[in-house]
């Protein structure tokens, strides 16, 4: 399964951040997916059309003073889904695009990614339709400030628990803390997850995402006989994501063979120093500074894609595999780093084609595992070291493998749909136990 292309053998075209033709909602992949994994399970149809519904959608608007002295208005949501299995949890990102689709079905994801997880969570999701990098720090930090008044009734430890996404960082989640707590009299670091550490933050936070698609590219690698040794590996972004799961597998013994940024991308059959390459977080330009050094090796994302190796990681934006390119994946295994990389035609076609795809709500769930760490740690005021972060991340990922893989071996489904099947009987069971408030 080894690669034998080189970087001649794939010229440019077009990147894989373009706009695909086939992109659909995250919110209608949910519905589809929650639809397929039911005809799995004996579950109650009325437990299903509840979950096909979020249980609040809180939209607001947010005037900040810029800089200048004028005022602007951004429109920002918070959508929390389920709740059965514990308070809402996930991500705030702050982007152009953001949607209350978008919101509402990343918000789905959220509630079956904790409970493939078993973790005691349900999903949400929020964001602000901004171009962060249109704003100074200033006129962000008064955004996140206004944003977290505006949303505080909905928030909190026990309510629902916002983490770092799109366009935002440990210090938003800083910004966000410190806004609540003074409100509320009293220092709350639990409200958010994904802080520094100095606020209560958890060691290996950062990083978790990418050790989690790490440790489940290994799973499946033995999975399927592949010896990491022999492994060939590409990856999609070199983001924290992206760069942190290609460090642990290169260091694991795996050959990374390809890297890219959102600008291109760089290839080497014989492997490239990916723990030399500065991620796109550390310096946006590295990838494509290293491809330029190495000119014979510059490719383009979209051929990236297209690398006949062992292991594909799309690590970088949703969207990018889809109906018009999946004929041309020739991976032998596609491990989701990105939420929602593959399209439902996409993953028909590689389903068809005999290629696994590993999801992301498995595979990258490092993230909301370890956010789940640091809110024990802020309640219990006890932080953890990161040797027993990661001791306990890698514990967790294969219990969750393990229980995925119970279902694609005794019902003969994809790793998607046991993932999914995993999931919604852990929320199905758990509605049915607590019944329906009159």
């Amino acid at each position: 399964m080894a690669s034998n292309a080189t970087a001649a053998d794939v010229p440019a075209g077009t990147e894989a951040e373009d706009e695909p033709v086939d992109e659909e909602s995250a919110q209608k992949t949910a519905l589809r997916q929650l639809e397929h994994a039911a005809d799995h399970l004996e579950l109650d149809p009325n437990v299903v059309e509840r979950l096909k519904h979020p249980a609040h959608v809180h939209e607001v608007n947010v005037p900040i003073e810029r800089d200048d002295g004028s005022l602007e208005v951004y429109t920002g949501y918070r959508v929390q889904h389920d709740s059965v299995r514990g308070p809402f949890k996930g991500g705030l990102r702050y982007h152009p695009e953001v949607t209350r689709e978008e919101c509402i079905g990343l918000s789905m994801w959220m509630t079956w990614k904790c409970a493939v997880m078993d973790i005691p969570f349900g999903g949400a999701k929020g964001g602000i339709i901004v171009d962060p990098k249109d704003l100074s720090e200033a006129e962000t930090e008064r955004l996140t400030r206004r944003f977290t008044e505006e949303i505080r009734d909905a928030i909190g430890p026990n309510k629902d628990i916002p983490a770092p996404d799109m366009g935002t960082d440990p210090q938003t989640m800083s910004w966000l803390m410190d806004a609540y707590s003074m409100q509320q009299g009293e220092t709350i670091p639990g409200v958010v997850t994904g802080k520094p550490p100095v606020v209560g933050g958890s060691e290996g936070r950062e990083e978790a995402p990418g050790r989690s698609v790490a440790i489940v590219t290994r799973e499946a690698c033995d999975y399927y006989d592949q010896p990491l040794e022999e492994t060939t590996v590409a990856v999609q972004g070199f983001g924290s994501v992206g760069a942190n799961a290609a460090r642990l597998l290169d260091e694991w013994g795996a050959t990374v063979v390809a890297i890219s940024d959102v600008n291109g991308a760089a290839y080497d059959p014989d492997g490239i120093p990916v723990q030399e390459i500065p991620s796109h977080d550390e310096e946006p330009e590295a990838v494509t500074e290293y491809a330029n050094a190495h000119a014979d090796q510059i490719i383009t994302n979209e051929k990236l894609l297209q690398l006949d190796v062992d292991v594909l990681i799309p690590a970088a934006i949703g969207n990018v595999i889809t109906e018009a390119n999946a004929d041309d994946v020739r991976a032998s295994l596609v491990v989701e780093g990105a939420n929602g990389p593959t399209t439902s035609a996409a993953d028909a076609i590689l389903t068809e084609r005999g290629i696994p795809v590993i999801p992301d709500i498995l595979a990258n769930a490092g993230g909301v595992t370890v956010s789940y760490f640091e809110w024990l740690q802020d309640i219990n005021r006890r932080s953890w070291s990161l040797e027993r972060v990661n001791s306990e991340l890698e514990a967790e990922m294969e219990a969750a493998w393990n229980a995925v893989q119970r279902e694609v071996d005794d019902r003969g489904v994809t790793w998607r749909d046991a993932t999914y099947i995993v999931a919604l009987d852990r929320i199905g069971r758990a509605h049915e136990a607590r019944g329906l408030w009159p």
